[in-house]
């Protein structure tokens, strides 16, 4: 007998084919009344597929007594109640690693769209603009800049590489300096915001982060400074954010993640000093096939009696 898990939501249609050769799969997002469905399957599921942005929380563990493993599409975490599986002995993994050249990369492209004004500068080729008015103003250079880092991890690590191939200067915080690593620490993020002219936020979501960069922060990068976020909406204060854009107290944002994805808040949309992204920093087919790809073989191992290739700890 195949095992029975839970399908949240859609995944790329390779994947679902391996997740339906390998399991009975219930697909949540199709379902009619939750409640009742998951009843009426409650007592069959022993697996859980979700992603990073739905998670899994505390009432639909609820709902599946027998459930064992949670396999998120993702390598944030922070939408899955884990005192709770830890309480119940469930398992969770996530999709580490095969994301993290591409949110480096969208990383690197916001600093580079906000920097050089890519976005303006498209318009003002296609709406005639240059052809009426002429050049469009000078834009800001990225090569030599300071990037402060929030979040020395796998992308974070990824990031700074991209980065000092442009000849940058880098400094990160983190809660522990990396003696592994040749780059400047700083123990405070206020001290990192004041030097560095561009800030990406790399470090994961959660209750720990929440709001962690706030007016003081924003503040202190200032009106020529720049705050680029691949990481999650949570971790920089939103209303905050736009009043320090608003009030030129903050020079420009590059942002692919928002505090209530996937709405966005209109002060943001139309400010030619921010570019906006869907939360599309992982979304390649390439990526997504691998992250999803993992997402089966962790179930598949879980099943198996094997260990987990990726658990969180």
């Amino acid at each position: 007998m195949k095992p029975e898990i839970v399908l949240v939501g859609p995944l790329m249609p390779e994947v679902m084919a391996d997740l339906d050769a390998a399991f009975v799969v219930h697909r949540l997002y199709e379902a009619v009344g939750h409640e009742a469905w998951l009843a009426g399957i409650a007592d069959r599921v022993r697996g859980l597929a979700t992603d990073g942005a739905n998670g899994c929380d505390g009432s639909l563990m609820d709902a599946l007594p027998g459930l064992e493993i949670i396999s998120i599409n993702g390598v944030g975490f922070d939408a899955v109640d884990l005192p709770r599986a830890r309480d119940r002995g469930i398992r969770v993994t996530n999709t580490p690693d095969v994301l993290t050249d591409d949110v480096a990369d969208m990383a690197l492209a916001l600093a580079l769209a906000v920097s050089r004004r890519i976005c303006v500068g498209d318009r003002h080729v296609r709406n005639g603009d240059w052809e009426r008015e002429g050049p469009m103003p000078l834009t800001r250079k990225v090569t030599g800049a300071r990037i402060g880092i929030l979040g020395l991890g796998r992308v974070g690590q990824a990031v700074a590489r991209r980065f000092a191939g442009l000849d940058c200067e880098i400094g990160y915080t983190d809660l522990q300096p990396r003696a592994d690593l040749p780059h400047r620490y700083f123990g405070v993020l206020t001290d990192l915001a004041a030097w560095s002219d561009m800030l990406i936020v790399c470090a994961a979501g959660g209750p720990g982060t929440h709001n962690l960069i706030g007016r003081a922060e924003l503040d202190t990068l200032g009106p020529e400074g720049t705050l680029i976020n691949v990481a999650r909406g949570t971790v920089v204060d939103e209303p905050a954010l736009v009043s320090a854009l608003s009030e030129g107290r903050l020079g420009a944002a590059g942002l692919d993640v928002f505090a209530d994805e996937p709405r966005v808040p209109n002060a943001l949309l139309a400010m030619d000093q921010v570019v906006v992204q869907p939360h599309a920093a992982s979304g390649t087919r390439e990526t997504r096939l691998a992250m999803g790809r993992l997402v089966v073989d962790n179930l598949r191992a879980h099943f198996d009696g094997r260990p987990l290739l990726t658990p969180v700890a």
